[in-house]
């Protein structure tokens, strides 16, 4: 069982007696306290003010209903927010154009986010001890909640499981993802695709990759038996890139036991498995290598989900762990790589400065900077509310070296 997942006994009323079942979420979700039950009936608008209110829908109409119902949520919180009073109109009038102040817009945007996850979150579906949803109309999606979630704990007393319909069809998805792959190109390599799993973040921004494949070994690394190291594996990916570049072996570490198993099906896949040594680690394992990847998350702050952990370092801690600990586990002539986009200074989370003085601060030099810019939507879409940070942000692949 994933240590970020959490599972409790849940009760409600209904059909005047009391019913319970298991509660299944992210380490980040607590179990709702206020349960409707809900059906057919129910209009989007009533819906939307129960959300609002802080009360969960258990829904026991027809399945794809739930889905539109779900769907009809989503448009409403998409909606702009309209100021209807002159004196509303007066205030935001000549300031349609201003810059977003980072970084509060920042943790205004999150906050929006947060609030949107919690009332999408409020449509909860049930299923029994085997993954199936006995509605009306609604399909087998078993299979993608036993990859997701494993199997439902017997130990707990309950015959079945509370699922927000959202976290439902993002295991859906998940699913889809694993079984057709990330089609990634990277210069001077053939195509080759990476199958993420549940919970573990997708290489989907992929400019990072070329950095990678394009940054000079050191000549340490190309020793036929030099240690080389991947932190903070995740999907394997860089493993992967790493031996097609002609390292012989890679050690590839991860504190998620989701990303370890993604790691191992995904060097499968390749053939590549037999040169890569998996372990589960905190940030670097015994002894010292030529060369050591890192691609840590990369803006402080707290995740709110387990895809969110990929993203989000609280307090730098990854990054600043690798950094001061990179020259005690490094040989002679070796190279430490660390993979960071510069998105954080331009929110105003973290600045240049600051990750300077950390690198002095570890005995570190930096030997050369290889950077990138992103090629993702988000970066020229003037619609979203961090446009003017994404617009400016480049990814750098940091060489790093004992002084």
């Amino acid at each position: 069982m994933s240590s970020s997942q959490n599972w409790s006994l849940l009760q409600w009323q209904e059909n005047e007696a009391t019913q319970a079942a298991l509660w299944r979420a992210d380490s980040t979700m607590t179990a709702p306290r206020r349960i409707v039950i809900a059906d057919d009936s129910l209009s989007a608008d009533s819906a939307y003010r129960l959300a609002c209110e802080g009360q969960a829908m258990l829904w026991r109409g027809d399945f794809q209903n739930a889905r539109q119902l779900l769907s009809a949520l989503g448009r409403r919180l998409d909606k702009p927010a309209r100021e209807t009073s002159a004196k509303a109109r007066h205030r935001r009038a000549g300031k349609e154009d201003a810059k977003p102040v980072f970084p509060h817009a920042f943790h205004l945007h999150r906050q929006a986010l947060a609030q949107r996850a919690r009332i999408l979150s409020s449509v909860m579906i049930e299923l029994d001890a085997s993954w199936h949803c006995a509605l009306r109309r609604a399909p087998d999606w078993s299979e993608a909640c036993r990859e997701a979630w494993g199997d439902i704990p017997a130990d707990q007393g309950a015959r079945s499981v509370i699922v927000p319909l959202r976290e439902l069809l993002g295991a859906l998805g998940a699913h889809e993802w694993r079984k057709k792959g990330v089609a990634l190109a990277v210069p001077g390599m053939p195509e080759f695709s990476i199958h993420p799993h549940y919970g573990v973040f997708s290489p989907v921004r992929g400019e990072y990759l070329d950095l990678v494949a394009q940054a000079p070994l050191p000549a340490a690394a190309q020793q036929a038996d030099a240690a080389v190291w991947d932190i903070g594996t995740g999907t394997g990916v860089l493993s992967a890139l790493l031996l097609h570049r002609g390292v012989r072996q890679v050690v590839a570490t991860d504190l998620s036991d989701r990303a370890l198993a993604c790691a191992q099906d995904n060097l499968q896949r390749l053939g590549l498995a037999q040169r890569v040594s998996l372990r589960k680690a905190d940030l670097f394992p015994e002894g010292r290598a030529a060369l050591v990847v890192c691609n840590p998350p990369w803006l402080p702050g707290k995740a709110s989900s387990l895809l969110e952990q990929a993203v989000y370092d609280e307090g730098s801690r990854m990054l600043r762990g690798f950094v001061q600990g990179l020259a005690a586990h490094l040989l002679p002539g070796g190279e430490g790589w660390l993979i960071l986009s510069d998105l954080a200074e331009h929110l105003q989370l973290r600045s240049r400065e600051q990750l300077l003085e950390w690198i002095e601060a570890a005995g570190l030099q930096v030997l050369g900077r290889e950077d990138i810019r992103p090629r993702h939507g988000k970066a020229a879409d003037a619609a979203d509310p961090l446009h003017a940070a994404r617009a400016a942000e480049v990814t750098s692949l940091w060489r790093l070296a004992p002084r």
